[in-house]
Parts: C-alpha cells; sequence; structure tokens
C-alpha cells in the first residue's frame, strides 16, 4: 500500500506544477518575469525542444546572452536564440541572434524593442506537459483525472469508516 501512497503524492505533486505554470504562462507576474515554452530544437543542447523557459527583461543585453524575442515574421511567436554579434545603427544597438543547433545566425537583426527578455531558467521537457495541459483534453485531463482520484480515495475512506462501525455495532 505505501508504493501506492508514495506514486498518488508524486503524481498530485506533477499535476500541481503542471496546474501552477499554467496559471503563470497565463497571467503576468510581479517582476515581468515570463514562463514560454521552447517549441523547436534550435537551441539544443543548451535548452532541449519542449523546454519551459523563464524569462526577464534587463537594462542591456551582451554577445552570448540566450534572449527570448517576438518573431519578426510572425508577431504572435516568440525565438529564443543566443546573441551572436551586436552593432549600433543610428545609436541604436542591433542583435545578430544564432541557434546553437543552426549553422548560420539569423538573418534578420533584432531591435531591443523586440526582445521579450534574457532567458533566466530552462526546465527541460516540462513544457509538453504544459502545452497539453493549454489544449481543452488536457485541462480536462488536469480537472477530472485528479478530482476523480481524490473523490474515490475519500469514498474509500468514508466506505472503511461505515464498514467499521458496522463492524463495532455487532460486536
Amino acid at each position: 500500500m505505501k508504493p501506492l501512497k508514495i506514486i498518488y503524492y508524486i503524481f498530485i505533486a506533477f499535476i500541481a506544477v503542471i496546474a501552477i505554470l499554467l496559471i503563470i504562462s497565463v497571467f503576468p507576474i510581479t517582476g515581468n518575469y515570463k514562463f514560454m515554452i521552447v517549441q523547436s530544437g534550435s537551441m539544443e543542447p543548451a535548452i532541449e525542444m519542449g523546454s519551459v523557459v523563464m524569462v526577464k527583461p534587463v537594462d542591456s543585453y551582451k554577445i552570448e546572452d540566450v534572449i527570448t524575442f517576438t518573431n519578426p515574421k510572425k508577431p504572435g511567436e516568440s525565438i529564443t536564440h543566443r546573441i551572436y554579434d551586436m552593432k549600433v545603427n543610428e545609436g541604436v544597438p542591433v542583435y545578430i541572434t544564432k541557434g546553437d543547433a543552426n549553422n548560420a545566425p539569423d538573418t534578420r537583426e533584432i531591435q531591443e524593442k523586440d526582445i521579450i527578455g534574457k532567458v533566466l531558467l530552462d526546465i527541460p521537457y516540462l513544457g509538453y506537459a504544459v502545452d497539453f495541459a493549454q489544449k481543452p483534453l488536457g485541462f480536462a485531463l488536469i480537472i477530472i483525472v485528479p478530482a476523480v482520484i481524490i473523490i474515490g480515495d475519500e469514498i474509500r475512506k468514508i466506505y472503511n469508516e461505515f464498514k467499521k462501525k458496522k463492524t463495532n455495532e455487532m460486536e
């Protein structure tokens, strides 16, 4: 019975972590931190595809910083790459980025206004679970499965108490 309890608590903790990451990926966090999911392997092996990255804007960026910026071709999407080079155009810094797994730097220069922030932390593979939880089926499973487990456990406890009371009355 003890191994089942351990698995139960690990499962509940995992669901809680996914729920927390789901919530903080949707709502703003104090300090301007953002959690984002890495959707491609362009930064492997440093940052695995499916990782969750914590990003925060900083005052200045330098070569070798890993940053997340809005995709110039698709404004609703973001890209996480390393700063490969910097130059100054008319007094404004621009950044040339490159994914670690890519052979060549990105062709588009990134302006500071396009940078979401510097990557401070990455958690490998957790993004797959968060991404799944953001879909209707995943969200339902994140809510329904733990609820069924908790309700089932409570029903079992009530049944055992009822059975114990019945046995005590018969004696």
